[in-house]
């Protein structure tokens, strides 16, 4: 029988924290999308209680009534220190920085800036679903580049959507996953670089959605896109919410690579008011404060992904699973189950587990469905457990 792994971390595990009958009392998307006998391991929340730097942070503010707009760079202080500290990167220049009401907001809004309606947007799937609506609601066209069987960047394949993309002239952008969701590829910084000169060559702006930055598996390096030779041009979207699940809890930075700085100072100014000051205020207590909890989270999230590989070749030998570099995602393959393009009906239906539809992930995604790691190992057994049962 599968041991659920002790966590030996200094600070206690949070994913150890919380039970299921606390976290059925939360009124957020995961815990009441589907029924009370569903059990929810599927949108990207984590079950984990907040870390203590935060709730002080976001407590004493509402002590003292600091609930008006976001002001001042200590956000882009914060995150510039938390980059050199944890991945030896001293490029993020504050004063080439806005705050923006969330990633994907931000995103929107760089590519705004530089691109116009009927252009194109070059993405890389399977890759997180809001990639596809948010681009085509902003009226540009999606063209794919299919990442590799090795769930990597397809430097050919990447070579041949700009070309497409920027046909007739065309402005094109290219948003870039990284950490790659939901595979959890680290993209290295050879392939960056690669990516950098192909966008160069081309003439293809890449605005890189580096939202879960900070959770790497052991062993992996993130490498930030505007760290690398030749990606000056380049824009970033940064947030802490994924990292210290502070999805709620609205704001992200834009960062501009230095030959896009002027870019970004059209963004217009109403743009930074969309973020809550109280987010902004938790997030930067998070990066400034918060890294002791964020390696004990890392740490179980590691125990996690051998945890479910474990089980998976214990109980449900057929389902592909390669543990990620990066995220607290899990992108299992079940073309082998036999149960059609979208698993996850299956799963939800007679098991009464939720997982992602791989199928909402775009191309390469049919047959897959994407788990969600950020919980007690207990949760994730029962999961597994569920899924079984849905076999039967």
């Amino acid at each position: 029988m599968t041991s659920i792994p002790q966590d030996t971390s200094g600070e206690p595990n949070p994913l150890r924290a919380l039970t299921l009958d606390r976290l059925r009392r939360r009124t957020s998307m995961k815990w009441r999308t589907y029924p009370e006998d569903v059990l929810p391991v599927w949108v990207a929340e984590m079950d984990v209680p907040l870390a203590e730097p935060v709730v002080r942070a976001v407590t004493d503010a509402l002590a003292l009534g600091d609930t008006g707009y976001p002001a001042g760079t200590a956000y882009a202080e914060a995150l510039a220190g938390f980059a050199e500290k944890r991945w030896g990167w001293d490029g993020l220049a504050v004063e080439r920085t806005r705050i923006v009401p969330d990633v994907m907001l931000g995103v929107v809004e760089m590519l705004r800036l530089v691109t116009g309606a009927g252009d194109a947007v070059v993405v890389n799937p399977p890759v997180y679903p809001p990639f596809f609506q948010f681009v085509e609601h902003m009226e540009r066209r999606v063209v794919e580049a299919p990442l590799g069987a090795d769930l990597r960047i397809d430097l050919g394949a990447l070579e041949e959507a700009f070309r497409r993309a920027v046909e007739g002239g065309r402005w094109a952008a290219y948003l870039l996953c990284s950490p790659h969701n939901p595979t959890g590829t680290v993209h290295t910084a050879d392939e960056l670089a690669a990516v950098a000169a192909l966008a160069e060559r081309y003439g293809v702006r890449v605005v890189a959605d580096e939202i879960h930055a900070p959770v790497v598996a052991a062993g992996a390096n993130f490498v930030p896109y505007l760290s690398v030779p030749g990606a000056e041009s380049g824009l970033s979207l940064m947030s802490a919410s994924k990292a210290w699940n502070l999805a709620g809890l609205k704001a992200a930075l834009a960062v501009a690579g230095p030959a896009s700085a002027a870019d970004l100072a059209r963004l217009p100014e109403e743009v930074g008011h969309g973020p809550s000051h109280v987010g902004v205020i938790a997030h930067t207590a998070a990066l400034h404060d918060g890294t002791g909890w964020l390696d004990a989270l890392l740490a179980g999230l590691d125990d996690n992904r051998r945890l479910l590989a474990d089980l998976l070749a214990e109980h449900l030998p057929a389902i592909g699973y390669r543990p990620a570099e990066a995220t607290y995602l899990a992108w299992l393959d079940c073309r082998a189950l036999g149960l059609g393009d979208d698993p996850a009906g299956v799963f939800l239906e007679r098991g009464r587990v939720a997982v992602s539809p791989g199928i909402d992930f775009g191309t390469g995604g049919v047959g897959h469905v994407r788990l969600n790691l950020a919980t007690s190992p207990e949760v994730i057994a029962e999961a597994v457990r569920r899924m079984g049962v849905a076999l039967g």
